[in-house]
């Protein structure tokens, strides 16, 4: 399972552990994902995401997980969230007309 937050895209970065004696050493910093289940009000359900705490607080911020999906841009979205994106613009779009 790859360490990639599925709304923000965030990764793995990679840096140096730095010794008193300025030794560097290779190291990876690894963002701090979590298994959750967001509610998503135009689908009436939940969804499982592997998501950042950063990405949690974002989705938050902007008012839960539909809003968050519809300002969000489809190449910065997991395969699997892009899917949930698309169920929840049609059900908005039928819920609209």
């Amino acid at each position: 399972m790859s360490r990639i937050c599925e709304l923000t895209g965030k990764g793995r970065q990679v840096g140096h552990n730095v010794s008193h004696a300025n030794n560097k050493t290779k190291r990876t910093f690894l963002p701090n994902l979590q298994n959750v289940t967001l509610l998503s009000e135009a689908l009436g359900r939940g969804v499982k995401l592997r998501v950042s705490t950063h990405g949690l607080r974002s989705v938050e911020h902007n008012g839960g997980l539909d809003n968050w999906l519809m300002k969000t841009g489809d190449d910065q979205l997991s395969a699997n969230a892009r899917k949930v994106k698309k169920e929840v613009a049609k059900k908005l779009a039928e819920t609209a007309a």
